[in-house]
């Protein structure tokens, strides 16, 4: 690790720890936001119980999907070096109108996914003290977790990876422990690949595991959020989106299977209708013992924690780069002299969070079945549609430009993403009321939030080019410099080139008419 960027001088502004994060340090990030253990003993059984034992395979094809995303998606990353993420990306590739569009969608999505995630943990922890013979009550572990995970936003970033890196290892390795232990004892009835077989994934059930296996890599696009605090951004960026998605792909895949065969092929689906929630829980504690299952509910809230968390730091860090943009209020672009974190961001989002859910307790909602999965279905949808835009401005964005990449790479790879990613938003729409148990007045709603933050985002950038036509034309401008930060001055001599603007790596600039 690097030694931490030095203080601000006070006649400079402070900025992010450049040049901190390793391609390790980027993948937990995105893996622990996936919170891949919650996603295994909370999702998986449904999955299994509607797509029977051919479900691992929808996992494997929803990675697959988003493989083919990621190939476009950081060839881009090599050209944009705007800290904007999505919006950046959306911008040059589609204009600024849908870029702040997208921008307010982001905010949208990810706050979405974070803050419904706290309910969970409420759940998850009163579940916990009820198997070990305790009662805790949801909320105030809920605002527990709101101050433990804006302690962790506040410190720097390199606290926050060392401490995702701890709790992704421990959740994995549960997982891998139960893996182990019906490996070597060789699962209910012998090992069997079966499952796999065409009969069994080509099912009325494979468009409803796809649904939920698209949802279960939700935040996997995250690592060009790090962009500033990467360590060679060009070359850790593209490795740790394609780290997670391959390690997401397969595990989901592996760890289900290996369920599959602890109860046997013909039995497991009973299993999983009988006691959805319970079946991971069996499963460990036939094959590997009671101890390990109550260190798996333990596991599951530090998974849950580790979730919120790495949320968190990407809000934050679109949160500011809105903010130096001038699209959302100045104050929350404020970097901490010392952690050199956006504090001020982290404390807006940790209120956010605080207000939204005090709101569904004060409204005796309850905290899985509504605060988790009405917050999250919303946000969810809005990450796909992110991705679905992204997806769709690589060709356009290459198009407009001169450039020495492949066609694979331009043209083939994003189209065919989001003409995948465009079925993928369908199949979640369509099975919407699997996610949400809500009434079809509520779904409409929820899938409607997205489109609906859309619009009002092409009201606002159509309002700004017309009212603030200096913010609207420097909407994901790129920086001066790679690492540079936007919130520090920078040198305006003709000797300072930007090493992008060498001919060994050029920064294109799509024409000002896309930009309009």
């Amino acid at each position: 690790m690097p030694s931490p960027t030095p203080d601000a001088t006070p006649d400079e502004p402070p900025g992010l720890r450049t040049g901190t994060l390793s391609t390790a340090d980027i993948s937990f990030f995105v893996v622990s936001a996936a919170a891949p253990l919650t996603v295994m003993a909370g999702v998986a059984p449904v999955a299994i119980l509607l797509g029977g034992i051919g479900a691992p395979v929808g996992y494997l094809l929803a990675g697959l999907t988003l493989t083919v995303f990621a190939v476009g998606f950081t060839t881009m990353s090599r050209h944009v070096r705007s800290a904007g993420a999505f919006y950046a990306y959306i911008t040059r590739g589609l204009g600024t109108p849908v870029g702040i569009a997208a921008a307010l969608v982001a905010m949208l999505g990810y706050n979405g996914m974070e803050i419904g995630v706290y309910g969970l943990l409420g759940s998850a922890t009163s579940d916990t003290a009820a198997a070990l013979g305790h009662h805790v009550p949801w909320l105030p572990v809920a605002l527990a977790g709101l101050l433990v995970i804006w302690y962790g936003g506040y410190r720097s970033i390199d606290f926050g990876a060392k401490v995702l890196g701890v709790l992704l290892v421990a959740e994995t390795g549960i997982l891998v422990l139960l893996a182990g232990g019906v490996l070597i004892d060789g699962g209910a009835d012998g090992l069997s690949v079966g499952g796999l077989a065409p009969a069994h994934v080509l099912t009325g059930g494979t468009a409803a595991v796809l649904a939920f296996a698209f949802a279960a890599f939700t935040g996997f696009e995250s690592t060009v959020i790090y962009r500033r605090e990467a360590k060679n951004p060009e070359r850790t960026i593209p490795r740790a989106t394609y780290i997670a998605v391959a390690f997401l792909g397969l595990f989901y895949a592996f760890v289900v299977w290996t369920v599959i065969q602890a109860f046997g092929e013909d039995k497991v689906v009973q299993a999983a209708a009988d006691d959805p929630g319970g079946l991971f829980f069996a499963a460990i504690t036939t094959y590997v013992g009671a101890w390990a299952a109550d260190l798996m509910h333990l596991l599951i809230i530090t998974s849950v924690l580790a979730s919120l968390l790495a949320f968190h730091n990407a809000i934050n860090r679109y949160a500011l780069s809105l903010s130096e943009e001038g699209v959302l209020p100045k104050a929350l672009g404020r970097i901490h002299p010392r952690h050199r974190s956006p504090y001020v961001a982290g404390a807006a989002q940790t209120a956010l969070g605080a207000l939204v859910v005090l709101a569904f307790a004060l409204a005796g909602a309850d905290p899985y079945q509504q605060l988790l999965l009405w917050v999250n279905t919303p946000g969810m949808i809005g990450l796909m549609i992110l991705q679905l835009l992204a997806a769709l401005a690589v060709p356009c964005f290459f198009r407009r430009i001169d450039h020495t990449e492949g066609v694979l790479r331009t043209v083939v790879a994003p189209v065919v993403a989001f003409l995948l990613l465009a079925g993928a938003i369908g199949l979640v729409t369509a099975h919407v009321d699997l996610f949400t148990g809500a009434s079809t007045t509520v779904n409409t709603v929820l899938v409607s939030l997205a489109p609906a933050v859309f619009l009002l985002g092409l009201l606002l950038a159509y309002r700004l080019r017309r009212t603030r036509p200096e913010v609207y034309a420097r909407f994901a401008a790129e920086p001066d410099s790679e690492g540079a930060d936007p919130s520090c001055p920078h040198p305006t001599s003709s000797s300072s080139t930007p090493a992008s603007a060498t001919p060994s790596s050029p920064a294109p600039q799509p024409s000002p008419s896309m930009a309009d």
